[in-house]
């Protein structure tokens, strides 16, 4: 069971390809079928992207963008967060 939130905001470190893209989306595509993914895609004001998905902890949070294709191959660096969620049901951070 997932407890934690986390977001991995990564940085173009070389020029992008067709085939690392569609690497990146098969993955993409995995972690969701696992339930992991919450929401990603490319800024459009800054050259990189994000992917927001749950773990069960930091280990496991850097285990997953680690296996990211384009960090894997060295075409983007990260940084990964944890994000406190703040929602109805915690009435938005102050329970």
């Amino acid at each position: 069971m997932f407890s934690m939130a986390f977001i991995y905001l990564m940085e173009n470190v070389k020029p992008l390809n067709k085939d690392i893209v569609f690497k990146h989306v098969e993955y993409l595509k995995e972690l969701d079928g696992k339930g992991v993914l919450v929401l990603c895609g490319p800024f459009s004001d800054y050259p990189g992207g994000m992917v927001v998905f749950n773990a069960t902890g930091l280990e496991e949070a850097i285990m997953v963008a680690n296996n990211d294709p384009f960090i894997l191959l060295g075409y983007k660096t990260y940084q990964i967060r944890t994000i406190e969620v703040a929602n109805k049901s915690n009435n938005y951070g102050l329970s």
